[in-house]
């Protein structure tokens, strides 16, 4: 993702709430005792159970502390690193950013948590999607952050109204030229230059671009982005995995010639590449690619 420093950080404000006047879920705690509501529309956002808390600190944009020691991560998201680049690059600012944007939502507050999985993962710490209480109504964490532009969406396996939901965020914070859609950070690489993507190795990124040709060899489909395959961005999908595309109305062979957004974790195969699990990761887009929407 390109997070290019141009101008002072400034906080973006926080798009208001639109759970106000949704209807809303009950949840109730491991006691049974009622806990923060859960609007309707994003009921689907949700874990098998849930767990109240008061955030101690955050650690980053995706990642807080409670009060009794447990470490949360939110899940669904993705967010730029606090500080690992150089002290001219725009990826530390967009990484202080979300982490103070979080604390602005939650730091000191009651949380309720709706974990995706019953136990922590193998580092301890809880993945869930976090509700808050504001003057607008009971608001989803992950939620604000995206309209914000603060952070991603991840391409993890999520329920489709939520990821509608999530992805709805996120385009009125594109819209509105927020935070990693802003000039300071612009946060789409461009699949025609390709030294560019490959800066991003080993992030989290979204590299848009027309697509030059789709192969396939050794169990594994390319799809290409330029005619020098050793240099070109590609996108490497599994054979075994097609199935899930075309259960989803894509098909593989028929991308050449689209113009589309890729998102995942870049890494050098001969040039940049990233690898795609699920058809979540690629989106149509009808318009023209450049550096600047």
């Amino acid at each position: 993702m390109t997070l290019r420093r141009h101008k002072p950080l400034r906080r973006h404000k926080l798009i208001a709430s639109a759970f106000a006047g949704v209807a809303a879920l009950a949840l109730f705690d491991a006691a049974g005792r009622a806990a923060a509501p859960v609007p309707r529309s994003v009921a689907d956002c949700t874990g098998a159970s849930s767990i109240s808390g008061e955030v101690a600190s955050v650690l980053d944009g995706k990642s807080m502390r409670l009060a009794d020691g447990r470490e949360v991560r939110l899940a669904a998201i993705e967010t730029p690193p606090v500080a690992t680049a150089g002290p001219n690059d725009g990826r530390v600012d967009a990484g202080l950013a979300a982490k103070a944007a979080l604390e602005s939502l939650v730091l000191g507050r009651p949380i309720v948590l709706r974990p995706t999985a019953p136990a922590p993962d193998r580092y301890g710490r809880l993945i869930a999607y976090a509700f808050i209480t504001t003057p607008a109504g009971d608001s989803l964490v992950q939620r604000e952050m995206l309209a914000g532009g603060h952070v991603l969406p991840s391409p993890i396996a999520i329920a489709p109204a939520c990821r509608t939901f999530l992805r709805t965020a996120e385009h009125t914070a594109r819209a509105g030229k927020l935070g990693l859609w802003g000039e300071a950070y612009y946060v789409v690489k461009l699949a025609d230059s390709p030294a560019d993507v490959l800066g991003e190795q080993g992030r989290f990124a979204v590299v848009a671009g027309k697509v030059a040709s789709v192969r396939e060899s050794g169990g594994i489909v390319y799809v290409n982005f330029g005619r020098r395959w050793s240099e070109a961005f590609t996108v490497t999908i599994l054979k075994r995995n097609e199935r899930l595309f075309t259960g989803a109305g894509m098909t593989l062979g028929q991308l050449a010639g689209r113009r589309v957004e890729v998102r995942g974790w870049v890494e050098e195969r001969n040039g940049p590449a990233i690898e795609v699990t699920r058809p979540e990761q690629i989106e149509f887009v009808d318009r023209e690619l450049t550096a600047k929407e």
